[in-house]
């Protein structure tokens, strides 16, 4: 574990959504959360978000990013916003000398991701995408295939499915009735932390769950993505069918080194899964295979009258948000990088954005990522 006898001070900017990234890092001792803030112009639902997460941790709420930085002695902005100012916040802790926490997803437009690595590569501060790679069962397929168990990793498959609903089934929908506004929708999926797509731009689950997959197929290959074929379809969800973006898709990845990957990707209703959903990595190497559940280790626990939509099987001996946060410290004390750095959320972005195009254009699509 990362050790000083001083805490970083840290800024959460803008609490409107879930809020596991400020409590991840704050289980950590070197991290405290000292200040909420976020703009003066955001809606007064926002607002009042804001104010409901600093009063639970006993912080000030400032309506005003810049001097929030500036005046609270901060040296990490935890950025927590609607995905289309992800980029604008964290570019502008950026620019004041502050590292950066980041929820996913990265950014909704190319040239806010092109900004955020620029601001953070100018001035020299450190970055990390919130991310699922450091959960046990990831750690130990790492491990394997450092002590070379399967040989060298040719073939990469991730099946994330998330048993999750977002409002009602498609085809629910009254004849005559208007769709549903996607923020609306999105400001009320609050209530079980499923607001991940929170903002004015309807996006499906690539865009907002695909960080995690593609995660994982960094962290376990290191190869860069070059060209991808993309499969999708709104097949369960009603808000997904009015908007025309996916909640199931699949993605076959051409990577370096002549790597073949491949996932599928869904949110596929609360009723499809005893507990958070399916979340298997495949490897494939010269010298055998790895078949990993992200879940384990796990544990089955059912009992009379219980609720049905409690999850049946529970995570245990899980310290990932604790490690990503010793992560994180490492790499601010060390200078060294984190497991999902700027540049590497860029290269994720730019994949997810060739697979949308795959799937409107149904041909395969160069990835087009930043010139080093």
């Amino acid at each position: 574990m990362s050790n000083s006898a001083k805490p970083f001070r840290c800024a959460i900017l803008s609490a409107m959504k879930h809020d596991y990234v400020p409590l991840g890092m704050a289980r950590h001792p070197r991290f405290e959360l000292v200040v909420v803030a976020d703009d003066p112009q955001i809606p007064a639902w926002a607002h009042e978000r804001n104010q409901k997460f600093a009063n639970s941790q006993k912080i000030p709420y400032v309506r005003d990013v810049e001097r929030a930085l500036r005046e609270f002695d901060v040296q990490v902005a935890i950025v927590n916003s609607e995905a289309e100012r992800h980029c604008d916040l964290s570019a502008r802790a950026a620019a004041l000398g502050k590292h950066i926490v980041q929820d996913k997803p990265l950014t909704t437009l190319r040239s806010e991701a092109d900004r955020l690595v620029a601001a953070v590569e100018k001035h020299r501060v450190k970055f990390l995408m919130w991310n699922r790679s450091l959960l046990p069962a990831v750690i130990h397929a790492r491990e394997q295939l450092a002590a070379g168990a399967i040989g060298r990793v040719r073939a990469i498959h991730v099946d994330f499915y998330f048993a999750k609903d977002a409002g009602p089934p498609k085809g629910t929908r009254p004849p005559g009735e208007p769709p549903r506004d996607w923020k609306t929708h999105q400001i009320a999926a609050n209530v079980d932390s499923a607001d991940g797509g929170l903002g004015s731009q309807p996006m499906g689950e690539l865009s907002i769950e695909g960080i995690y997959p593609l995660g994982y197929v960094r962290a376990l290959t290191g190869a860069e993505v070059r060209r991808v074929f993309a499969r999708s379809t709104a097949h369960f969800h009603q808000i997904n069918a009015d908007h025309s973006v996916e909640d199931l898709a699949s993605v076959t990845l051409e990577m370096d080194d002549g790597l073949i990957g491949s996932l599928a990707i869904g949110r596929i209703g609360a009723a499809s899964h005893p507990s958070g959903g399916e979340i298997k990595l495949r490897l494939l190497g010269t010298e055998g295979a790895l078949v990993v559940s992200e879940a384990r280790p796990e544990v089955g626990i059912y009992y009379r009258n219980q609720p049905a939509r409690e999850a049946r099987q529970r995570r245990v001996a899980s310290d990932g948000d604790f490690l990503l946060a010793d992560d994180f410290a490492r790499a601010i004390d060390t200078g060294g990088e984190t497991i999902l750095n700027a540049r590497a959320s860029h290269a994720i972005f730019a994949i997810v954005e060739a697979a949308l195009l795959s799937a409107r254009s149904g041909q395969p699509v160069d990835v087009r990522h930043l010139a080093r």
